[in-house]
Order: C-alpha cells, then sequence, then structure tokens
C-alpha cells in the first residue's frame, strides 16, 4: 500500500453478531450493537421508558447467548419475579430470528423508578435451550436477588457451564429532528460478551459459588493473568461505545484488544421475527375441547393476540375442527 491508497474498512453495521478471538488472551467472545430491530420490537409495544430499556438488555443479551447456538432450535430467557416487571420472554430462533414481551403493573412502576434491578425484584431466570421435537431441553436457573442481567449471565455460565465469562450491555435512546417534524425517538442498544477458554482446563478453574449466604472464602487460587487482563480491558467500556452508532462494535474491539490482536469473523444477521402464524393458533385452538372454545368466544368470535408480535387472529368457533 501507497500513501495514496486508503483502507476501506467493511462494517457489520447494526443488528450484526461479530464473533470475535484474541488468542493472546485465550479468549474469544461475540460482539453486537442493535438499532432498527430492536426499535421495531420496542416501539411494537409501546411499553413505557424503564421497560423498554429492561428489555431492550434482555434482547441483547439474548441475541449474545442464541447466535452460539451451532444447531437448528430455539434459545429462550424468561424471568418470573415479584418486581413491577413481574416477566419477560426472549427467544431466539437459529440461525437469527428475535421475539421479545415484558409483562409489568403499571402502578408499582411509578413507585420503583427507573433502576433495572428493583424493576425485576426477586424471583428467578430461567435460560433454555430447546433442540426441538424428540429432544429433551436443557435449562439453566439463575436467582433474581437483587443483580442485573449482567450478573445473571456471569453467574449462568459459572455454575452451569463452568466458563469464565464476563458481559457488558448498554441501551441508549436517540432523539432527532427533522425541519417541519417533531421530534424522532428511537432505540440502540449494544454489548459485548467475553470468555475465557485456554486449552488447559486448569487454567479456567474457579472458586466455587457459595452454598449460601455465607462470605467466600479465599483459598488462595489465584486467578489466571491473562483472564484477569482480559476482564481489566471489558471493565473500561463505556455504555455510549457500545449505543453509538458512529462507534462500530469492530471500532471497539480494535480499542479494546488491538495490543493483543483481535480476529473477527463472518457475522451473524438478527431479525426482528415471529413465529407465530394462523396455523399455529388454528392448532392449538382445535386441540382445546368444544366447552372451551366456546367459553373463549365472544359475540361469536374467537379472537387471539400474539403477545410477541401484537398480531391478532379471528376465527369463527363453528369453523375450528380437529387437525
Amino acid at each position: 500500500m501507497n500513501e495514496t491508497d486508503t483502507l476501506v474498512v467493511d462494517f457489520a453495521g447494526q443488528d450484526h453478531v461479530i464473533p470475535f478471538a484474541v488468542s493472546a488472551l485465550d479468549v474469544r467472545g461475540r460482539a453486537v450493537q442493535l438499532g432498527p430491530m430492536l426499535d421495531s420490537i420496542l416501539d411494537r409495544h409501546a411499553y413505557p421508558e424503564p421497560v423498554s430499556r429492561l428489555l431492550a438488555e434482555a434482547i441483547t443479551l439474548t441475541v449474545l447467548l442464541g447466535t452460539a447456538l451451532k444447531f437448528e432450535g430455539k434459545f429462550i430467557l424468561q424471568t418470573q419475579s415479584d418486581g413491577p416487571v413481574s416477566m419477560i420472554v426472549t427467544e431466539f430462533r437459529t440461525p437469527g430470528s428475535i421475539r421479545a414481551y415484558a409483562r409489568f403493573d403499571e402502578d408499582r412502576l411509578a413507585e420503583n423508578g427507573k433502576d433495572p434491578v428493583a424493576l425485576l425484584g426477586k424471583g428467578i431466570l430461567a435460560m433454555t435451550i430447546d433442540q426441538g421435537p424428540h429432544t429433551q431441553r436443557y435449562q439453566g436457573i439463575v436467582a433474581l436477588d437483587g443483580i442485573g442481567l449482567e450478573e445473571v449471565a456471569r453467574r449462568y455460565f459459572r455454575q452451569s457451564e463452568q466458563i469464565p465469562t464476563e458481559v457488558r450491555l448498554g441501551v441508549g435512546e436517540v432523539l432527532t429532528r427533522q425541519e417541519g417534524e417533531g421530534p424522532q425517538h428511537s432505540w440502540t442498544a449494544g454489548g459485548v460478551l467475553l470468555q475465557f477458554l485456554p486449552d488447559s482446563e486448569e487454567r479456567m478453574r474457579l472458586k466455587d459459588l457459595p452454598g449460601g449466604d455465607g462470605a467466600i472464602e479465599d483459598d488462595g487460587f489465584q486467578q489466571d493473568d491473562a483472564w484477569t487482563e482480559a476482564q481489566a480491558l471489558m471493565g473500561t467500556i463505556e455504555d455510549v461505545e457500545l449505543t453509538d452508532s458512529a462507534v462500530q462494535p469492530e471500532r471497539l474491539l480494535y480499542r479494546l484488544f488491538h495490543e493483543h490482536g483481535v480476529r473477527v469473523f463472518e457475522t451473524n444477521a438478527v431479525l426482528d421475527a415471529c413465529s407465530c402464524s394462523r396455523d399455529r393458533v388454528h392448532n392449538v385452538l382445535a386441540s382445546m375441547s368444544d366447552e372451551e372454545r366456546a367459553q373463549s368466544a365472544e359475540n361469536g368470535r374467537i379472537r387471539v393476540t400474539c403477545e410477541f408480535c401484537s398480531t391478532a387472529y379471528e376465527f369463527d368457533p363453528d369453523t375450528v375442527m380437529p387437525a
């Protein structure tokens, strides 16, 4: 390359997950910045701002985890808790479809402010891997006991996979104005998931989590230097670097790991796509008894609205026949 040449970098852009590896630190992971896809999901439901932020975090985490699946199937993240946001469900379907919704109590929401931990309250978060019919589901459960979704992911991998894992999530709002129009609002979010995967399993050994509420006793184990450095670098990430469309994930990865050499691999596009259909809803109704269908009817019609995508389906109870 001479002085007149220009280096052109083809950035993945928003709504694409970027796998990467830093061999010198024995780490690999995925990075993403979500834009139009996320905005479409959140605007469809018109959630209050704190709920949108919390659901955006859950969607980002689900995308980072779901795109790791190497087979056809689903990754489902679901919370059940006593907080103002009593349930979150996000579902990633390979190779890159995501859908999500949240349930919340509007009165309690006003009393608890915007703290994501307070909005969740106490309960459980389940992460389920479903490979389809005739296979056994795998599920890991993490207690929600005053922790946010970043810490949930760390605990999940430590308890279920025994893999040292670090996660950073960020959510942002974008307000723009065009001449003659009111302000335009949109959502953006980003995340980085990093895992320590050396050849030697002993290098990735961590202390066991405590069995109760007591403090963790120091057993003298020294954490691997490479993982310590990787965690320190992750700790320098600011929310704006995750959410600003001008800061592409590739730029962030270069800033973090350029001294060690970071490799990025083929990206994975993520789409806002629901798996519901009229046939699927019909089959559910057909599996019900005549009495149950009659009880579900109102003014002679059965109306079903998908909680994920808000699509409404309407049926005549007399025409819904068992498959």
